[in-house]
């Protein structure tokens, strides 16, 4: 009986500390009403991914780390549905958290076709 009870406290406390190490935006993310959400390529999109993505270490020119570079528009539109699932389920920035406000940015700018705006 012993032994069973602390068997159960051990599953207990690995289960504790596995969903402890996640962000608290992978847990949580609510839907996200594009229709307002105003956003533009130029205006909110490429300063967003400029000062959150496209550094060095990260995405800057020249990086091979996943899609590669995300520093112009053809190189986020050509990335953007890996970007999409990255962002809203809160994988990246991987130095950050963005915002509730800054994931709509991204995600509904994609999802309304991603123009170059």
């Amino acid at each position: 009986m012993k032994k069973m009870l602390s068997l159960s406290a051990c599953v207990l406390l690995l289960v504790v500390l596995v969903n402890a190490c996640k962000k608290d935006s992978e847990n949580d993310t609510p839907p996200v009403d594009c229709s307002t959400i105003t956003t533009t390529f130029s205006g909110t999109v490429r300063p967003l991914m400029a000062s959150s993505c496209a550094k060095p270490d990260c995405h800057a020119s020249g990086s091979t780390n996943g899609p590669g570079a995300l520093t112009n528009y053809t190189q986020i539109f050509n990335a953007r549905a890996q970007i999409r699932t990255v962002v809203a389920s809160g994988q990246m920035p991987q130095d950050a958290t963005f915002s509730a406000n800054q994931k709509a940015i991204i995600t509904c700018w994609i999802d309304a076709g991603a123009p170059n705006n």
